[in-house]
């Protein structure tokens, strides 16, 4: 029996195991090769416990929400990769308490029909809540900075801990974690304050921006906004001005509709969306003396 074997036993105390399970299959780009381990849990204790389990055995762990906002490389993920499906919540009045493999925008959308007001721009960010914590998710002009006020952490050699929101240095789709000084620290629960608002008028307000985001964004598989806005422009108008609006490689290509976009058009390859990623990087910075950060994370045995 090997390591990765007995870990993969020990771990089924906590939770559903698979072996060199496909990445593709779990997220939203459609793109990525196996993961050794693939263990699916479903509450913020069992989180806790596999990633601690996978840090013991130094196999990682990766910690996967949705899928979106990733490009899984072709090699797949060595060690473990969790699916955090933990989803409970605890309410007392407007301040929620919500662990972090919820729906952010199932959540949003929840929040919008029960009249509590503060994420009806959040209805149609794709991802889970500790993925929204970790980027500072944000859209029309709102982000959870606004209403997150501290989350509770793993740490997985000094256990876990509640951090104040502005330990985290959210910044615009970043934060501590972004940059690199809470690494290795799990998300597990976020404590939000919303407020009282109209049932009525939030929906119809979510409605709006769920118009906004059909008519201007591509159907079909991606991982969202592929690069963060710049100040001097937003990233699209940069890509559209350097001739890669439509652009292919495989079946991968920078969707002709919004060139911030990167799309899977049926068997894509991790490989081929870098290519583009990095080519759209290497034309701006040369016909515009600017860097473009992304905001998609590749992941994996790149």
């Amino acid at each position: 029996m090997t390591a990765l074997d007995r870990l993969a036993a020990r771990l089924e105390a906590v939770g559903d195991v698979r072996r060199d399970e496909a990445m593709s299959r779990h997220t939203t780009f459609g793109v990525g090769g196996p993961a050794d381990i693939y263990v699916t849990v479903r509450s913020a204790d069992a989180l806790a416990q596999a990633a601690r389990l996978a840090t013991e055995a130094d196999a990682g762990p990766f910690v996967l929400g949705s899928g979106s906002n990733i490009v899984v490389a072709d090699g797949g993920i060595r060690g473990v990769v969790i699916d955090n499906r933990a989803r409970n919540e605890e309410h007392e009045e407007h301040r929620v308490r919500i662990e972090s493999g919820a729906s952010f925008a199932g959540f949003a959308r929840k929040m919008c029909r029960a009249g509590v007001a503060g994420l009806a721009w959040a209805v149609g960010i794709p991802g889970t809540l500790g993925g929204a914590v970790v980027y500072n998710a944000g859209a029309y002009g709102g982000c959870l900075a606004d209403v997150l006020t501290r989350v509770r952490l793993l740490d997985a050699a000094e256990g876990d801990a509640w951090w104040t929101a502005s330990d985290l240095n959210l910044t615009y789709r970043g934060s501590a974690f972004t940059r690199g000084t809470l690494a290795g620290r799990t998300v597990l629960e976020a404590e939000l304050e919303l407020g009282a608002g109209d049932a009525d008028a939030l929906i119809a307000e979510a409605g709006g921006y769920d118009r906004r985001r059909l008519t201007a964004q591509p159907r079909g598989r991606n991982a969202g906004s592929m690069f963060t806005n710049p100040p001097e422009s937003p990233a699209w108008k940069l890509i559209d001005s350097v001739g890669l609006r439509g652009e292919r490689r495989g079946d991968a290509a920078i969707s002709d509709q919004h060139t911030n976009f990167f799309v899977n058009l049926g068997q894509a390859r991790a490989s081929d969306v870098l290519w583009l990623v990095e080519e759209a990087e290497r034309r701006v910075l040369g016909t515009h003396g600017i860097q473009l950060r992304r905001e998609v994370g590749f992941v994996g045995a790149w």
